[in-house]
Parts: C-alpha cells; structure tokens; sequence
C-alpha cells in the first residue's frame, strides 16, 4: 500500500466510524433529531480530520502503535469534539452535551479499536510464521528491548525472542513485550536448555570487556551461536540497523577499554600542520593516516612502498574526510631511497613524521637478515636524515617489544633502529622518539588471519608452544596511544604502550574456534614447535630502562641507555660483507650489548 493510499484509507475509515457514533448517539438520545444534525457531524468530521494531520496521526505505522499513539487520538478526538460545541454555540446559541459525550466515547472506542485491531492482525501474523529459530536476548535494558520489539514485529526475521537474560533481580520474572526475564547471566546454559535456545544476543553495547568475557564463557557452554549488537550511538545515529548483528570476535574478548586523548595537545601539533606517514598502507600505518584525519591536518601525505595498499588507504580517506579540506597526497618511495626521500621531504616540508614502515615478520628476517638491515636499520636512518635536514618538528618511530632483549634478526635491527633515533635526537632540533608495543589484533603479521584461514578449513589450528603467551592490542587503540605518545615528547624517549595483561596464544586459538561456531574436537589444536628467532614470552622494557610511572594513561616512558652508534655504522658499511650467519649474530649482540658505563 502506498502512502497516499494509506491516507486515504485511514480518512474514510474514521469518516465511517464519526457517521456511525453520531448515528449511535442519535439512536440513544431520542430528542437529538430536534436540533440540526447535519451541522455537528459535518463540524466533528472535518476538525477531527484536521487535528488528525496537525498532529500527525495519519503518518503513524500502527503495526507499532502503543500508548504515545493512543494519547494522540484522545487529542484528536477531544479537539474535535470540543471545536464542534464552540461551533454549535455560535450558530445555534446552544450546545449539546450528551450528544457530544455519546459521541466521544464512541469515537475513542472505535478509532482506537481499529488501530489496535491492525496491530493485533499483524501480530497473529507473525506469531504464525514459522521456522524462527527461537533466541535468547542477553540485556533487558534499553537496547535489549529495542532489538526485541524490532524481531517480534518483523516478519522477514528469522529470529524469534523468547526470553531475556539479566542481572538485574528487579527485572527477574517479569515479561518485558510479552517476553519472560529468565534470569540472570548465570542462568544463560539452562535458559538454553530448558527454552531451546538456536541463537543468543548479547544486547548490552555499552558492556566492558571483562563483563563481555564473563557472558561469553557462559555462552560457549551451549551449543547456541552467539551474536552481538553495534555500538549503541551506531543504531542511534542510524549508520547500522539494530537488527544487523554480528559475530563477538576476539578483539571484542582482548581489546580493552577506549583511553581519553588529551585532545588539545594533540590538536596543537597536528591541526593544521603537514604530516607525513611511511608505511601509510600497511595495518599500523593506515590506522594512524585515519586517526590523524580526524584532527584536521593540512595536508597528508600517505607514503608507501605497494601502490595498492596506498590506494586502498587514500580512496577510503578521501570518502570518509570529503566534507574536509585535507589535502591527501599519495607517494609511492622506498624508504632505502635516500635521495627520492630528500625530494619528497623538500617538496612538502611536514611537521609531523610517523613512521611506519618496517619489515616486522620474525622468521622471514631471519632468513633474510640483510634485507631487515636495509629496511628497519638503514631505511630508518635515511628518514630520519632528511626528516633532521629539512626541520621537521616531531618524528614518531613505531617500534616493536621484540625490541628487549631481542633472539631475533627483526627484534634486534629495530633495536637498533631506536639507538639511532635516540642518537639523531641529541644532534637535532627535530624531537625524535620511539613508540613501542606489542602485537596488534589483524595486523597483517598476526596470528590471527592465520587461525581464521586454518579453522575455515577444518582444522587443525597451529600453535607453535603451549605456554607461548603475547601481549595484544587493537590497531585503533595502538594508534591512537602513538598519536598521544608524540604530543608528550620532548626529544629521545621511548615510549611504551601499557599492553595490560600478556596472552596465552593456545587460549586465543580456543575463542577463535569456539566464536567460530565450531568445537575443540571438531577443529583441534596442534604444537608445532618453536620458531627460528621466537621467545616464549616477549617484554616491553629492559631492566635498565624501567621507569614505573606513567606518564600518562597507559603510556609509560623507558629511561634513556647507551647507545652504540659506532658500532651500528660498522655493520651498515660492513653487512653486504658477511654470511647470514655472521650478521645474525652480530645484530642480536650488538642490540643485546649492556651498558659499559
């Protein structure tokens, strides 16, 4: 039915319904036939039909009518009826009360009647739909409610409510539309039990990523798959329907509460400003271009070795900041080339330098170690050369906690990348610092692309030692703490990222296969070994270098130790010279050397 028919639908309906209540009144008021008729009824139509498009009420989808639309329809009617007695005043110098009365109640009845009578069809409707798989909606509150009144009124959903879970004793065994709160989260596997249960909700967005694992452990107990809703200011501001649910994913059970940003400061050295990213189109790098964008730079300049990667990362950008007038400059350049890398840096003079680019992947460096000297070591130094030659103000190094007390290739030259940094900083008015963490949740290099490919295929998911623990974060958050780290700098720090409590990388691989919708057994999980280069269990700090305090909210600072600058320049010159073996061995003990002083 379109639009214009449903209007005219509705005003012949309750053109109908008028007749017959003055029709009605007539009947039970024997002498009414002594005044004119005609003049009342045409009044009571015509008011109540205007009050009816004044205050909307023609544009209500009753399939969803509730007491806001009843208390709509009072008005209307009481309006009209009140009108009507002014108008029977004036012209008759009289007014009919009874008749008048007769004929609100019976409006009231009826109109509302026929609207609860749509909204009562539609539902036996739906309740005779079949194949809905039967859910359990966890979150009685506001979202919760939402998500249940827009499943029980959708027909094309496949999804049914039956119950609500929560915590909340005061809601307990009461029904909410019609739909029991079972109880509380403890309650959740013999809720599926007893209800037989398909599917669960978790309709609490605003929940915290302990509560998040708690209700989780609950909900893998049972054979139901589990779902998610979107960020509750995502339905609200309409950018996802709350109907469009997804997978809990491992970053929603790892990640971490969002930090506040010191929002001023971070403005002072970037709004405005030019600012440049190598590695603009790897995971890291393209996190930090869309965080950047959102404090208004001047101008951006995204670059990177592979032009697809940069692409991807400029077409995205120029759509999401269109209403901007940041400039986004795209630059393909190998950060190895020293004299491409001058001309760039001269062509737009940045502010702000992040850089990005790195080989980072720890076995492949160790079979190639002198391409990790060129890139991580040499590639490094170019960038900072330059970033020093043409005054740039701040440069950001992204470094890795591979870089403590490194066993392998790729630890050991961004180590010694860190060294450089330190050291270019002492002889610069440029403030050079290094920002260290640990591994992030979807980078390229992470494990997990690798478990979700492994369990899509049946199995097994591999994990190299069973007590192998990591720590992790998500690339947004790494990001925005590296934006934040770079407004705190004063020159020569390393910064490190609270990565909070390190993880068992066996635990990540069982809430893969569990949020997957598949079983340990089905799946399976096999040892395969340590790598060549891998350590149990990775730090953020060297002794020496523990400074306890934070300098701000999950940012702590290293202390400053010796940095062996002669003896880097040594292997730069002297690499292409020796055997892999031989450069192995001279990265890891030069990055690993302690302090002589």
């Amino acid at each position: 039915m379109t639009y214009q028919q449903r209007i005219s639908l509705l005003i012949i309906l309750d053109t109908f319904i008028i007749l017959t209540s003055i029709f009605i009144s007539s009947l039970i008021l024997n002498n009414v036939v002594q005044f004119p008729i005609l003049i009342s009824t045409l009044s009571v139509i015509i008011f109540h039909h205007l009050f009816s498009i004044v205050l909307k009420l023609y544009k209500k989808a009753w399939e969803y009518a509730s007491i806001g639309e009843l208390v709509i329809i009072l008005k209307a009617i009481t309006f009209s009826i009140i009108c009507t007695a002014f108008l029977q005043i004036i012209l008759l110098q009289d007014t009919y009360i009874r008749f008048l009365m007769i004929t609100w109640m019976i409006n009231v009845l009826f109109i509302s009647g026929s609207r609860l009578a749509w909204r009562l069809l539609r539902d036996s409707l739906i309740k005779k739909y079949k194949n809905r798989k039967r859910t359990l909606i966890i979150g009685a509150g506001a979202a919760g409610t939402m998500i249940a009144r827009q499943l029980l009124y959708n027909i094309k959903s496949e999804l049914l409510p039956v119950a609500f879970i929560d915590d909340n004793s005061t809601k307990q065994k009461l029904d909410i539309l019609g739909i029991p709160v079972y109880g509380g989260v403890k309650d959740i596997e013999k809720a599926v039990m007893d209800l037989n249960i398909e599917n669960i909700i978790i309709a609490i967005p605003s929940l915290s990523k302990k509560d998040l694992n708690t209700i989780f452990e609950e909900c893998v107990k049972t054979s139901a798959k589990t779902k998610i809703v979107p960020m509750l200011e995502d339905i609200v501001t309409g950018k996802v329907s709350v109907s469009q649910f997804r997978d809990v994913q491992v970053e929603d059970l790892l990640g971490r509460e969002p930090n506040e940003l010191d929002i001023e400061s971070i403005s002072e050295y970037i709004t405005n400003k030019v600012v440049l990213v190598t590695g603009a189109g790897g995971s890291i790098g393209s996190e930090i271009c869309r965080q950047v964008s959102k404090f208004n730079p001047k101008k951006l300049v995204l670059l990177g070795h592979g032009e697809n990667s940069i692409y991807n990362i400029e077409m995205e950008l120029r759509e999401s900041f269109k209403n901007s007038k940041i400039q986004f400059i795209t630059e393909i350049a190998d950060i190895q080339d020293f004299n491409k890398l001058m001309i760039l840096m001269k062509a737009y003079r940045p502010n702000v330098v992040y850089h990005a680019a790195a080989h980072k992947h720890v076995p492949l460096m160790e079979h190639n170690p002198e391409e990790a000297v060129k890139n991580n070591i040499i590639g490094t130094l170019n960038i900072a050369k330059v970033a020093c030659v043409n005054s740039v103000e701040r440069f950001v190094m992204i470094s890795t906690d591979k870089a403590v007390n490194p066993t392998n290739v790729m630890g050991a030259t961004k180590r010694l990348a860190e060294m450089m940094i330190q050291h270019m900083d002492k002889n610069s008015k440029t403030k050079f610092v290094a920002v260290r963490f640990g591994n992030v949740l979807g980078s390229r290099g992470s494990v997990l692309p690798l478990f979700k490919k492994q369990i899509e295929k049946g199995g097994p998911v591999t994990v190299t030692h069973p007590d192998m623990v990591r720590y992790f974060m998500t690339i947004p958050e790494a990001s925005r703490l590296v934006i934040q780290a770079g407004a705190l700098a004063k020159g020569g720090e390393i910064f490190v990222l609270d990565m909070g409590e390190p993880v068992k990388i066996v635990d990540l691989a069982k809430n893969l296969i569990r949020l997957s919708g598949n079983s340990l057994d089905e799946i399976g999980i096999e040892f395969t070994g340590i790598r060549p280069g891998e350590k149990l269990y990775e730090e953020l700090l060297m002794e020496e270098e523990v400074h306890e305090k934070q300098v701000y909210p999950k940012i702590y600072i290293g202390k400053t130790t010796e940095l062996f600058i002669e003896e880097i320049d040594e292997i730069i010159s002297s690499f292409q010279d020796m055997d892999r073996e031989m450069l192995k061995q001279k990265l890891i003990a030069l990055a690993n050397r302690k302090s002589t002083k």
